[in-house]
């Protein structure tokens, strides 16, 4: 079917991320998914093929992942966690709001669910948003500082929490938190599975928890299977080489 005849309902049925399209242009693809895109274009005066390139866009395929994580430099990994990670958790986290907000005040008298998982996705929203700033602004400069120590032969100051390992450690517990509290929230949403009654906005905003959720378990590996080991052991290598940390 031509993409301009085909209901927008049915294109986000098929691939979520095209609501991302879709709300960009405040084009309703829930309670009027029934329109074609031809006739919402031409409805708000909107360009088709535009439109049509950006959906494309949204829903090329991904390339197999090939990289080598684990042979990079521990500056350049921690750039990669903040420029990818941190910053998809800090734009999806306000959509997810909304979407879960959404969905408590039309489906929660039918769904009380939705409440529970609300809240924990608050709750996450609060943890994520210290924990990352944590890692910004003490323990990823101090990774940076005995990367550049490692390689100049210059010493850098002690950090004020004594050793790498414990910021390290507390980053992991949170880890661990987060990790228990998506495993509550796929739990209470039958494993992200829409009711039969679902609307478009309820199938969007399970589809985003689950990409949500992939993402953060990247982040996670990356930071407690390399990240940190190998920062760790970096440490213990400049200490022993007697460059005052």
């Amino acid at each position: 079917m031509n993409t301009q005849e085909k209901k927008i309902g049915e294109m986000v049925a098929e691939d979520y991320r095209t609501a991302a399209v879709f709300k960009n242009h405040k084009i309703d693809f829930c309670c009027k998914g029934n329109r074609s895109l031809s006739e919402v274009c031409e409805e708000k005066n909107l360009d088709a093929a535009a439109i049509i390139e950006e959906l494309n866009t949204v829903t090329k395929p991904a390339e197999k992942n090939t990289i080598d994580f684990n042979t990079w430099d521990l500056d350049l990994l921690t750039d990669y966690i903040e420029k990818k990670h941190h910053r998809y958790v800090e734009g999806s986290m306000p959509v997810l709001l909304q979407y879960l907000n959404k969905l408590c005040k039309v489906h929660g008298t039918q769904h009380p669910e939705l409440f529970e998982i609300n809240k924990e996705f608050n709750e996450c929203v609060a943890a994520l948003s210290a924990h990352m700033k944590k890692e910004e602004l003490v323990l990823f400069p101090f990774i940076r500082k005995i990367v550049k120590a490692n390689i100049t032969q210059q010493p850098v100051a002690a950090p004020s929490y004594g050793t790498i390992q414990n910021p390290i450690h507390m980053m992991m517990n949170e880890h661990d938190t987060e990790g228990e509290r998506f495993r509550k929230i796929a739990q209470l949403s039958n494993n992200y599975t829409p009711p039969a009654d679902a609307c478009g906005t309820y199938k969007v905003a399970f589809s985003l928890l689950i990409e949500f959720e992939n993402d953060l378990h990247t982040h996670i590996h990356l930071e407690n299977n390399i990240l940190f080991p190998k920062a760790a052991q970096l440490e213990t290598k400049i200490v022993n080489a007697e460059i005052s940390v």
